[in-house]
């Protein structure tokens, strides 16, 4: 397996996100400029210009036209993904932590961060209705959230409920149209740092600081499985044609700079979802992973490190002829 290195970001990666044909990767880091690449040959495409912090949050909507992005410099800002330009601004009283457009793409969700005095909230605007002087209070939707922050987030099925993912370890399903809790399941002991759902979304991953991984029911959040690691875990992701996972991680980035690579455990580990075991590793990265996404063919996947590299990750046949014995 030879990867692919795209480097055009000068700081840590945060998110990478493929297009549903999987022609295209998007790639945000804590440098100001999103990125948009080929990902067949990793061949840049461009950038998405006028943020002025981290980004911390991306999506890209079913159709790839448009991309929206959210910033530690307290805006959301929706592109065009033709073209790169800026369709419309949203400034928010702190860092824009999670967004998400829904599956119409007619709507999109994001949250900001507890800070400065302000609850973390979350937004539910129109999308359709985007423009330069959008604000807050055009939201379709504003629920705040009055416990620990949101740091994740999923829109649950046919658009009615949005499933997020708390600092606390806790997961809420809310009801879009009322903004009332639905259901909640401490379903982690620590951080939720990443969810992301299988294939025909029915179930969703959870990556967690708690050094697990678990998968849920996305309507009852009943748990199902536990993949345990013996460092914290920043990101999971669900294979489109096989019942493997992968999960990322490594330490704290603060901790980094005082381990080699051989010692930090930055490889990106297979288990097995059924049966929770694990029966791959893949190194590569010269830091923790903070990003993962499987391209929507299963024949590859990407990962986003601290140290600034995304690698795409094309597999052998050997692993399509692979067979787990039981």
């Amino acid at each position: 397996m030879k990867p692919l290195m795209l480097h055009g970001h000068e700081r840590a990666i945060t998110k990478i996100k493929y297009s549903r044909e999987g022609d295209l990767i998007f790639s945000a880091s804590k440098d100001k400029q999103p990125n948009v690449w080929y990902s067949l040959n990793g061949e840049r495409l461009g950038t998405f210009n006028g943020h002025n912090g981290s980004i911390w949050c991306i999506d890209i909507t079913w159709d790839t036209t448009r991309f929206m992005t959210g910033s530690g410099d307290n805006s959301l800002r929706i592109w065009d993904c033709q073209t790169g330009k800026e369709i419309g601004q949203l400034v928010t009283n702190s860092s824009v932590r999670t967004c998400s457009f829904s599956y119409s793409a007619n709507t999109a969700v994001f949250s900001t961060d507890k800070a400065l005095g302000h609850q973390c909230e979350m937004f539910v605007i129109d999308t359709r209705t985007v423009d330069a002087v959008l604000s807050q209070d055009d939201a379709i939707r504003r629920i705040s959230i009055n416990g620990p922050r949101i740091s994740s987030i999923l829109w649950g099925a046919l658009d009615e409920t949005l499933i997020t993912g708390h600092e606390d370890g806790e997961i809420n399903i809310w009801d879009m149209r009322t903004g009332k809790k639905l259901n909640s399941h401490k379903g982690h002991k620590s951080q939720i740092n990443d969810m992301q759902f299988n294939n025909d979304s029915t179930m969703f991953i959870t990556a967690s600081k708690d050094h697990t991984a678990k998968l849920f029911d996305g309507e009852s959040l009943m748990h199902l499985k536990t993949y345990k690691t013996e460092r914290p875990v920043n990101s999971a992701t669900i294979s489109p044609i096989y019942d493997h996972v992968v999960l990322g991680g490594g330490q704290d980035a603060m901790d980094v700079t005082t381990t080699s690579s051989r010692q930090g455990k930055f490889d990106a580990r297979f288990y097995h979802l059924v049966f929770e075991e694990e029966f791959a590793r893949l190194k590569g990265h010269f830091g923790p992973i903070n990003s993962l996404a499987f391209h929507p063919n299963g024949r590859s996947f990407s990962s986003g490190g601290e140290d600034g590299y995304v690698r795409i990750n094309t597999f052998d046949q050997s692993y399509f002829d692979f067979r787990f014995e039981y």
